[in-house]
């Protein structure tokens, strides 16, 4: 791990410090507050990043007033990362493991996790695998089933190398939300995409759920609602809650919903 930055105002995004993953691929990595402190994992959704997901958002301010130290890293195809354009290295497994990385690199023993759409249904398998090594989960926008099984992959690869016209509705959303967000790379957005179709689903299974207490947040006008409502229900200290009036685009930014994270996140 590359030597820790200065802390900046809780606006800013530090420079990263870069953490190796087990497979050789540098992952972009951020902390605010001091290492006495809990510590909260902060991990985004496809096509966004720290700075984009949770810096201007409100919550490294939010959960650091609170008296937490906050991790985040930009997940490996994302922010400052590397971006490999393999789809075999987008498995979910290796995502997971990618969490498990930067927790071991620094030295964090134990910690809750908050994660976005993406990173909540990487984080539904980090608390499976991990354990009492996590504390506490939030999962906002956690989709069950496959996770991007909605992106018309063909249609996606067409615009993004021959600027061929999308016709379908949702892979015209995913477009947008990755054009919104500058330096992303395309080719790397679409091999995450295919790798992850290979992952398999979040089974609503109380056999298989997530035993620690976990937090499922869900936009009321988002498609994926009932499923995340599922999910929520198969946890043996699983709760649910409603974000008034956001759908799966938006959602990160609502008020209401840091409120209810860090209410949980307090016990």
């Amino acid at each position: 791990m590359d030597a820790v930055p200065a802390p900046t105002s809780l606006t800013d995004v530090p420079e990263p410090t870069f953490v190796m993953s087990e497979d050789g691929f540098r992952l972009a990595t951020y902390s605010w507050g001091e290492e006495a402190q809990p510590t909260v994992l902060l991990v985004h959704g496809f096509a966004s990043s720290t700075r984009d997901n949770w810096v201007g958002t409100g919550w490294v301010r939010d959960l650091t007033r609170a008296g937490y130290r906050v991790l985040a890293l930009d997940q490996r195809g994302h922010g400052a990362s590397d971006k490999p354009h393999d789809a075999r290295e987008y498995a979910l497994s290796a995502l997971a493991r990618d969490v498990e990385t930067v927790l071991e690199t620094y030295l964090v023993d134990t910690a809750s996790y908050v994660g976005y759409s993406l990173g909540a249904r990487v984080g539904w398998e980090v608390a499976r695998h991990l354990g009492a090594r996590i504390e506490r989960v939030v999962l906002g926008g956690v989709p069950d089933g496959v996770p991007l099984s909605k992106l018309d992959l063909a249609q996606a690869r067409a615009y993004v190398r021959e600027g061929a016209a999308v016709t379908d509705a949702q892979t015209q959303q995913y477009i947008r939300l990755i054009e919104r967000v500058g330096g992303n790379d395309l080719e790397a957005l679409l091999a995450i995409a295919a790798g992850l179709r290979a992952s398999g689903a979040a089974d609503p299974d109380p056999a298989t759920a997530p035993t620690q207490p976990v937090l499922i947040a869900t936009g009321s006008r988002d498609a994926i609602l009932e499923g995340s409502k599922a999910l929520a229900d198969a946890c043996p200290a699983g709760r649910f809650v409603e974000i008034p009036d956001r759908h799966h685009f938006n959602a990160p930014g609502s008020r209401d919903f840091r409120g209810a994270a860090r209410a949980f996140l307090a016990g």
